[in-house]
């Protein structure tokens, strides 16, 4: 995967793995890396690109999607979608989503 100004470090993303894996039950081996998703979804909320115009070296666009749908949707009523959260948490929130809307 190339190094795209939107990725995060694996230092960075070490610190929100825990919530993003343990967001929905396990019930069959990823196929994918979480870390190059998650860059993918940072990647489609910074350039504001369609899905399907995810550079061929993230993961398939799909898969991404899916991902990106299950942290944005909310757990309960009032509390805040998980990629709100760890965007929060990683200080990334108002610079990712000055013009995109969760």
């Amino acid at each position: 995967m190339k190094n795209y100004p939107s990725n995060i470090t694996r230092q960075q993303f070490e610190l929100i793995r825990p919530a993003l894996e343990n967001f929905r039950k396990r019930t069959k081996p990823r196929k994918y890396d979480l870390y190059e998703v998650f860059c993918a979804v940072l990647y489609v909320l910074k350039t504001g690109c369609q899905w399907r115009q995810v550079p061929g070296d993230f993961p398939e666009w799909r898969s991404v999607y899916n991902y990106y749908k299950i942290w944005s949707t909310k757990a309960e009523p009032t509390a805040d979608p998980l990629l709100e959260q760890v965007l929060k948490k990683l200080s990334l929130l108002g610079e990712l989503t000055k013009d995109v809307q969760l």
